[in-house]
């Protein structure tokens, strides 16, 4: 391994200081706005989750101020105490974006700290946030590649994206690049270094420790301001120098999958053959006698038990299956009460059947797949075939429609569709906003 490669830091140093949005692809800007929506949709419906509830008091007990904004609910808190309420409600339901190589969500990994810091200097342009958004992206997918390559243990999305927390809270709040540097150190040093099957294995309210991780990355950057020293941060440990070389030139912004389903990724492909059988066949629940699905081992690990909270019911396989051949969705309404108890649910994941298919096993996880066999009451037999989970680069990825209909699906509940609409708007037009906070004030329901 290349370990002190000292250019490797600097050239993210480089990067994280001078990148500018008029030097961004039209793409990577396209991508930017898509991202944002989803993020904020996905963090405003967190909000209305047990797990956003309890932060949000911890957060209004334990870090009181006035410096940030706890999201949909309004109250104001510190920074700090902010970006860890906003940063469990942001995963909270599990359906914000991700990147398959890292296999976490680089998004949640630093869109709480970065709101928290747009409060901590008073306000800045839509360009300017839009832009300090793509550096997360960057920064937290290569730190991740690199997190898992030094330590190859499944780690947290929050175990590098607390550095990538740092490089947002960094850039915006303007660090001088020698204390930027001490921050991204510091960031790593003190991330989340939460093992990740544990997590999946006995499902939790921990998740995927991005509230932790956002939190880190943010304090980091004040602990940095007033003199504390890091470590070299880990792109100085870089096995691979193109995964920094790139920087600048390869957006990886552009290679992540969306979600469309508040469900583990895993079991997304069982879903989505599941919704492909119903829609094709015109299944209904009384036909239903047998439901097989044939996937990785890693998905079929996942348990069948049923559910006794929301956790539980998105780090499930049998639930979300049973929920989409019932509901035909997979969403807040479904993983929350009264729902997750719903005996017709329960009854039909409590019979269905997984293996694990070799030549599923051996194209994970490059590849996500699944394959449901459904047969019914008269005989029928119906297979799906090979199905990926739906909104993958390059082929599936969702439309600039899909996206703005997940937006209003996921928001309208929690701000009612006139607000929900606004902010879906302001987004959009992102880069023509005067001041960013208006997405604060929109994120917040009258």
């Amino acid at each position: 391994m290349n370990r002190n490669w000292t250019e490797g830091t600097d050239r993210v140093l480089d990067f994280i200081t001078s990148i500018k949005w008029d030097g961004l692809p039209g793409a990577v800007q396209h991508q930017s706005r898509r991202c944002l929506l989803d993020l904020m949709s996905v963090l405003v419906a967190g909000r209305r989750t047990p797990v956003g509830d309890i932060m949000a008091a911890v957060a209004c007990d334990q870090f009181p101020g006035d410096q940030a904004t706890i999201l949909v609910s309004g109250e104001r808190v510190s920074a700090l105490g902010a970006t860890l309420a906003n940063g469990f409600a942001q995963n909270a339901l599990d359906i914000d974006d991700g990147y398959r190589r890292v296999k976490g969500h680089p998004g949640a990994a630093s869109l709480p700290a970065l709101l928290a810091a747009l409060e901590l200097i008073g306000s800045c342009t839509g360009v300017e946030l839009l832009t300090t958004l793509v550096v997360g992206y960057e920064i937290g997918i290569r730190a991740g590649l690199i997190r898992h390559a030094v330590y190859p243990t499944y780690h947290s999305s929050g175990s590098w994206g607390a550095v990538a927390s740092a490089a947002v809270a960094g850039r915006l709040m303007g660090l001088e690049r020698a204390h930027l540097r001490e921050a991204l150190g510091t960031a790593e040093y003190h991330a989340p270094i939460a093992p990740m099957m544990k997590g999946i294995d006995v499902p939790c309210m921990g998740k995927d420790s991005l509230g932790w991780g956002n939190m880190t990355g943010l304090a980091s950057v004040f602990m940095a301001q007033r003199g504390f020293t890091g470590v070299e941060p880990l792109f100085s440990d870089a096995p691979e120098k193109e995964w920094l070389t790139g920087l600048g030139r390869q957006y990886e912004i552009l290679n992540l999958y969306f979600k469309p389903y508040a469900a583990c990724r895993w079991a997304q492909p069982a879903v989505a053959g599941c919704l492909k059988l119903v829609q094709e066949n015109r299944l209904k629940l009384e036909d239903l006698e047998r439901v097989k699905v044939r996937t990785f081992a890693a998905a079929a690990s996942l348990t069948r038990e049923p559910p006794q909270n929301t956790e539980e019911a998105q780090y499930n396989l049998a639930f979300p299956v049973a929920a989409a051949l019932i509901d035909g969705a997979v969403g807040p309404a479904q993983v929350l009460p009264p729902r997750l108890f719903d005996r017709d649910i329960l009854d039909l994941a409590g019979r269905l059947e997984v293996e694990v298919a070799q030549e599923f096993e051996d194209r994970f996880p490059a590849k996500a797949i699944a394959a449901v066999e459904i047969t019914t009451r008269n005989g029928n037999r119906y297979d799906s075939g090979a199905v990926e989970a739906r909104w993958e680069p390059p082929d599936t990825l969702p439309s600039d429609e899909e996206l703005k209909e997940k937006s209003m699906w996921l928001t309208a509940p929690v701000l009612g569709r006139s607000q929900a609409h606004e902010l879906l708007d302001l987004i959009w037009k992102f880069d023509e906003a005067a001041d960013a906070r208006e997405l604060i004030r929109l994120a917040v329901a009258r």
